[in-house]
């Protein structure tokens, strides 16, 4: 998943990262496939390098290894408003067939309290005004849902053209990477579809993971295994992380 996430970066310029997987994904793609990505973060860090996984946002390395730090305002109102940006690297609690994303609450069942999540941060801005987004996350039923408990971030809304009536001029999720595969939106009806299986996973397996009946596309393809030097790159960043680096997915509910 990591890897796979890692490689879809490649060829872009600017990346706005969001923390947990996407960040280890973006820091891999800078160490691998695509060394002069500019990873940006919302904090205001403009071509951060750190020497290892941030621990949120705010964490003191990015602002150090950064070309330049910014503040929020002008990070959002200049750069990432002002269509600067090619990608935006996601995460998500619960995603939709239409790349809806909720990191805001869920519901735990009756006579249960909503369960709280970290909420929007930047995403709903990251989604609307990157070039594309990409997102990366674990393959749960509980994940991906027929209809999600809340609306924090617009993918493709109800389908084509509700991106462009409300003036959003990036073009939204264009895929969305997992444990089991690659699900990108159908060009006709912008529900996500199983593009690409990774190696030893089956399509039902996918299909027992989707709160939805999951389409696959006519070309179904499968991924590359990681090679050794993707996995050595990224077992070295995750070493210099620490037992106390950032959890593997900041907004998944608990």
């Amino acid at each position: 998943m990591e890897v796979n996430a890692a490689r879809a970066l490649a060829g872009a310029g600017t990346c706005f990262v969001g923390i947990g997987l996407p960040s280890t994904a973006a820091n891999l793609a800078r160490r691998t496939v695509n060394p002069d990505l500019v990873l940006v973060y919302e904090s205001g860090t403009i071509g951060s390098r750190p020497d290892r996984l941030p621990l949120s946002i705010g964490d003191g390395e990015l602002a150090d290894t950064a070309d330049a730090v910014v503040s929020v305002p002008e990070m959002f109102n200049y750069w990432l408003q002002g269509g600067r940006i090619d990608v935006g690297f996601l995460g998500a609690a619960q995603v939709d067939r239409f790349g809806n994303i909720n990191t805001t609450v869920v519901d735990r069942g009756p006579d249960r309290p909503e369960g709280r999540l970290p909420g929007a941060g930047g995403a709903p801005e990251i989604a609307a005004n990157c070039g594309r987004v990409l997102m990366v996350l674990r393959h749960r039923r509980r994940n991906f849902v027929g209809a999600l408990d809340f609306v924090t971030t617009l993918g493709h809304g109800s389908g084509p053209g509700d991106r462009a009536a409300l003036g959003m001029p990036g073009a939204g999720p264009t895929a969305v990477i997992t444990d089991l595969g690659v699900l990108r939106p159908d060009p006709d009806t912008a529900e996500l579809v199983l593009s690409a299986l990774h190696p030893g996973v089956t399509v039902d397996q996918v299909r027992e993971a989707t709160g939805w009946p999951l389409k696959e596309a006519p070309d179904l393809g499968a991924t590359d295994p990681p090679t050794a030097a993707e996995l050595a790159a990224l077992r070295a960043l995750k070493a210099a992380s620490g037992p106390g680096g950032p959890p593997a997915d900041a907004t998944a509910p608990r």
